[in-house]
């Protein structure tokens, strides 16, 4: 007999205190990175999705699109303006965010999770008063920080079987207002705000390193702090980091940065001893099944 069927046999019995471990747990997804321009990737990452569904778990799926918006901007001749870094977002800026978000990105991942035979749907945090924002910082405009979320249209969903697909696009408290939220921002209150088993943050690094440069699989919230202040996480992880502590601080089980780029990184994650890419969590993982 075959090797590789012997091996794939092997895999799906070792997975099973996982699986069971997973069966009916909320994983809150934040999908973005270079996977998303791709369509191999795009599609591996929905079989991926479908599988996780199949097997009892409730997938949430958050998306980015930074560099589709990029590319839209350029091609309307839009001028971005920039304060420390970090994009001003106009009243012309957010019509396109949203257009980019809520239109072609969501509905291709939403396309992508249906071409592997799963049933999606995607919204906005606008659908229901999912996410409703206030601005993060005045100067940079319709920059939202989410202050109020209405998950319970998340639960309709996949209480139905279906796989809710979220762009980070918000309402504010005003009539009428838009709010462009960081896609890491919005998978992290929404995962808050479910009291998400996991929140998989999936971006283009391996995970969050020490000192010394190597990845650490486990990492306790105190630690991430201590090596924020000693400056070992810096740059781009530092936001990821804090949306981790304060997922966890909303009753999130743990939170794991991950290397989106990696093949079938999510079931890496959930369904082998292996796991994938970093791992934040106050208790100790457990294997064992619960007890119903």
């Amino acid at each position: 007999m075959d090797r590789d069927w012997i091996a794939t046999a092997r895999t799906l019995s070792e997975a099973l205190p996982y699986l069971q471990r997973f069966s009916g747990a909320v994983v809150v997804v934040k999908f973005g990175g270079n996977a998303m321009g791709d369509d191999a990737a795009m599609a591996e990452f929905a079989r991926d999705v479908v599988l996780m569904r199949q097997v009892g778990v409730n997938p949430v799926v958050v998306h980015g699109g930074g560099p589709m918006i990029n590319e839209m901007l350029t091609k309307l001749g839009i001028k971005s303006e920039f304060v420390r870094g970090k994009r001003v977002t106009d009243r012309a800026t957010v019509q396109v965010v949203e257009m980019i978000l809520s239109g072609l990105v969501n509905k291709r991942i939403v396309q992508a999770i249906m071409d592997a035979g799963g049933r999606a749907v995607g919204i906005s945090g606008k659908d229901d008063d999912l996410m409703v924002c206030v601005a993060d910082d005045p100067e940079l405009g319709f920059v939202g920080r989410p202050v109020e979320m209405n998950v319970q249209v998340i639960r309709d969903l996949y209480s139905a079987g279906i796989i809710p697909v979220i762009a980070p696009v918000a309402t504010g408290m005003a009539d009428n207002e838009t709010f462009n939220v960081n896609g890491d921002t919005a998978a992290g209150a929404i995962a808050g705000a479910l009291q998400a088993d996991r929140l998989l943050l999936l971006t283009d690094v391996a995970g969050v390193k020490n000192a010394a440069g190597e990845v650490m699989t486990q990492i306790t919230p105190e630690e991430v702090r201590q090596m924020t202040r000693d400056g070992v996480i810096a740059g781009g992880m530092i936001p990821k980091t804090e949306t981790a502590l304060m997922a966890l601080d909303e009753g999130v089980r743990a939170v794991t940065i991950m290397d989106g780029r990696t093949p079938n990184a999510c079931l890496l994650e959930l369904f082998t001893d292996h796991g994938a890419g970093s791992q934040i969590r106050s208790t100790e993982p457990r294997v064992k099944p619960r007890v119903r």
